[in-house]
């Protein structure tokens, strides 16, 4: 049993978080504050051997990403995108596909994973290539990463299909792919693959996560075809609709009518902006669209709309720090998100939408965390420090340290970058009610 004393939420309160057993066993006002917690090292004003000091840091929820590329991360300086746009990086991965050994893989998944780590993320979806020209050799390198990192970062993989109707699907998901994958936008006939893929999924009892109108083009709509087919079967395994960016060229009274067939089926959309600001609106020179999902009618509508990386230094985004705050930040600039929406689509709505059990701070919750140095939440987000705690299941998993040295003004000391924030006191961001 330990204690995490002195810790801001987002809220704005200052409490101690016990941990026992691996997960949250208490959580009360810090010493000094609104109330004292009961316990014997608290109110003698110490630390137990086992606990942490938190004053000054912010305390969330460890991120979870639902939706990763990890057998392309890092590939960006070994396949050039010569027209940086959706075709470009499938091209350039063609190339890079004919010198890439599943070693290769796995090595640079595991490095993708501990970039996540240390930011604070545990939980990852990650799609594999499961392709006619390259079969299963992918998704058996991304099974044995899985099984390697269980318990420090849970991996998810979802079969990526180009053939919705081939027989790869099923064989992928038998051998060991969580969640059933592909691309029907890409295929001849959009709406027969969502139906073959939710027709594999069903036989083998496992969710749906589908790459579904990743473009612009108005005239794709898989997802109205995705809300209806899930009505209609009543599918119980979770479906997931990732990136959605057609959705948002359509006309409003549309977007209404979708989104609330999404809500009503249950669907999980995961918007993608780092991705899909990358890749979309090349060949729209002048008020070019943003590539992003329709966030907020999804949300009025009762949708669960979580946020994703996607691409990790790969030709589909050449750039990332795998941080989930990068992806919240993105949220509020370009999906006009307030900074606890924000978050939410980093943590409590992936969390949901890959079925895993929903953490808070609060007693009986999982004890996966990641505390950052900040005055408040919005002070967190702006910042987005590497310097980080993070815990999984209630054990330290990643403890990043950042020490800068500053030039000071002439007539003053120096002092350090964390005594300069200190310094820079501000207003506690209050969440909207």
């Amino acid at each position: 049993m330990s204690w995490l004393r002195s810790a801001m939420t987002a809220a704005g309160d200052i409490v101690d978080v016990e941990i026992a057993d691996g997960v949250i066993g208490q959580v009360l006002p810090a010493a000094g504050t609104a109330g004292t917690p009961t316990d014997d090292a608290a109110a003698a004003g110490g630390l137990g051997p086992d606990d942490v000091d938190l004053s000054g840091q912010v305390l969330l929820p460890s991120f979870v990403e639902p939706h990763a590329h990890l057998d392309k991360a890092l590939t960006a300086s070994l396949g050039r995108n010569l027209t940086g746009d959706l075709a470009g990086a499938v091209a350039a991965m063609d190339l890079l596909r004919e010198v890439t050994t599943p070693a290769d893989i796995i090595t640079r998944a595991e490095a993708a994973l501990r970039i996540h780590l240390a930011y604070g993320t545990t939980h990852i979806r990650s799609h594999v290539n499961v392709l006619n020209e390259v079969g299963l050799s992918g998704l058996e390198a991304m099974i044995e990463v899985r099984e390697r990192w269980r318990g420090v970062i849970d991996l998810q993989l979802v079969a990526l299909v180009n053939d919705a109707a081939g027989p790869l699907l099923r064989e992928a998901l038998k051998i060991g792919a969580d969640v059933a994958g592909g691309c029907p936008h890409m295929e001849d006939d959009p709406d027969r693959a969502v139906a073959a893929c939710l027709d594999a999924a069903g036989e083998a009892g496992r969710p749906m996560d589908l790459h579904t109108d990743e473009t612009l083009n108005p005239a794709a709509l898989s997802l109205r075809t995705m809300a209806d087919l899930v009505l209609r079967t009543g599918f119980p395994h979770g479906v997931t609709a990732s990136h959605c960016v057609s959705l948002s060229m359509q006309p409003v009274e549309t977007q209404r009518e979708i989104a609330q067939r999404v809500a009503e089926a249950g669907i999980a959309v995961v918007a993608l902006p780092q991705t899909n600001l990358f890749l979309q609106g090349r060949d729209h020179p002048v008020a070019t669209p943003r590539g992003l999902t329709a966030v907020r009618p999804l949300l009025r509508a009762g949708a669960t709309v979580a946020a994703g990386g996607d691409n990790l230094r790969d030709p589909f985004h050449l750039v990332g720090r795998g941080d989930a705050l990068e992806v919240a930040a993105l949220m509020i600039t370009c999906g006009h998100l307030d900074p606890i929406e924000a978050l939410d689509t980093v943590t409590a709505a992936p969390r949901a939408a890959m079925g895993l059990p929903a953490v808070a701070l609060t007693p009986g919750a999982p004890a996966d965390l990641v505390a950052m140095p900040a005055t408040d939440v919005l002070d967190a987000l702006g910042i987005a420090g590497a310097e980080r705690t993070v815990w999984r299941d209630g054990r330290v998993v990643a403890r990043t340290v950042v020490r800068s040295e500053l030039a000071a003004p002439a007539g003053t000391s120096s002092v350090s970058a964390a005594a300069a924030w200190s310094m820079a006191s501000s207003t506690p961001f209050q969440p909207k009610a």
